[in-house]
């Protein structure tokens, strides 16, 4: 799988920019903000249909401009495919798959794949739990497009029934049978989709735990790691080792957490038991590693997830994209080289560098010069 062409009008600094792609490396160089992020960021988008630098979409559209176009030709296995997508800040946005409107944007998840290393990867071993259940979510996605819809579903379910709790909250007495009757029902609701994305992640973990294990020993061969999933269902224990990832036994237990935490939700006015209060604790050796991990630590286990997540996808089919976004300047000699080694045979390695000496010898290939928004190739 490689991205083979890309299009940008009105995204971020690009008014507009047209640039073939090959296989194999591209590396694209310029000082700090000249446009390189934006062009793997453009790309990046595509596949996962979020960004890694901004929360929303708003930031992503040129500045008086009023909407952005994302497009790439994409080839895999021999099998060429044009997506595109319209990105409407405060209004749903639009996609397209051969030139041919699709329902929903998400319907295109899964055509192109990429994993991305960047600076902002450090947040997912120093930053709070969303960081890292952002990381299981987005992955699943990759992998299975579908919980695209599970997730969709388990925010609406989650976003109703915080409405009623806060509501229930604020007249500060007893809810009467009918606001416990709704709550009931929302229950119900909340527990279905959050077994469903529960389950999901659970089996992700199992998947990702020796992977991540190896990738770090590669990086860093000095101390172990470990995942240890911790889920609000059982009352914050210890991993998925304590939960069956049957989904049908999770509904279960996620209904029977829901009642024993019904009294204290009422009074807070806010859901406590689901995916969304959840954590993937990382530890190195016996110690937790945020907090305790050094900073080069914290980099080694950074990329020893997304390593990890490159080889779960190669393993289930094609060579996903891989985008290494001013990775390389953080790291000590010895972690650059190992990295490099690492990612060198993946089908397409998109490298951006604010200079030629922080790109690796082992990655050698295409380079394109990237100043003042123009991007040229220089061999």
């Amino acid at each position: 799988m490689h991205v083979a062409h890309l299009a940008l009008q009105d995204f971020r600094s690009y008014a507009s920019a047209e640039l073939p792609l090959d296989p194999g490396v591209s590396a694209f160089v310029g000082p700090n903000g000249q446009g390189k992020t934006n062009l793997v960021e453009a790309i990046g988008y595509i596949a996962t249909q979020s960004s890694h630098r901004a929360a929303t979409d708003a930031p992503l559209v040129r500045h008086g401009a009023p909407r952005a176009i994302v497009r790439a030709g994409v080839v895999r296995d021999d099998r060429q495919a044009l997506i595109e997508i319209e990105v409407n800040p405060g209004r749903a946005n639009r996609a397209r798959l051969n030139r041919s409107p699709v329902p929903r944007p998400r319907e295109i998840l899964g055509i192109l794949r990429t994993v991305l290393f960047a600076p902002e990867d450090l947040a997912l071993v120093k930053g709070d739990p969303g960081e890292r259940r952002r990381f299981l979510d987005e992955l699943l996605t990759v992998r299975a497009p579908r919980f695209a819809g599970v997730r969709s579903d388990y925010d609406r379910v989650l976003k109703q029934r915080n409405a009623l709790l806060r509501s229930a909250a604020a007249h500060r007495r007893a809810p009467g049978a009918e606001m416990l009757a709704t709550l009931d029902v929302w229950d119900s609701h909340l527990a279905r989709a959050g077994a469903e994305l529960l389950g999901g992640r659970l089996e992700l973990v199992a998947a990702l735990r020796p992977l991540v294990a190896k990738a770090y020993d590669s990086l860093a061969p000095t101390g172990a790691t470990e995942l240890v999933y911790r889920s609000s269902v059982h009352g914050g224990g210890d991993g998925d080792g304590e939960l069956s990832t049957d989904r049908g036994s999770l509904v279960a237990a996620t209904e029977a957490a829901l009642a024993e935490s019904r009294r204290a939700e009422l009074e807070r006015g806010v859901s406590l038991v689901g995916p969304h209060r959840d954590e993937l604790h990382l530890r190195l050796g016996d110690l937790p590693a945020r907090g305790y991990a050094s900073h080069g630590e914290s980099w080694s286990l950074a990329l020893s997830l997304r390593l990890a997540a490159f080889e779960l996808l190669r393993a289930e089919g094609d060579d996903p994209v891989l985008i290494l976004d001013d990775v390389f300047a953080e790291l000590d000699t010895g972690r650059r080289s190992r990295l490099a080694e690492l990612v060198a045979p993946a089908e397409q390695v998109l490298v951006t560098a604010a200079v030629p000496a922080d790109v690796p010898s082992e990655l050698s290939g295409a380079a394109y010069d990237v100043a003042d928004g123009d991007v040229t190739r220089a061999r």
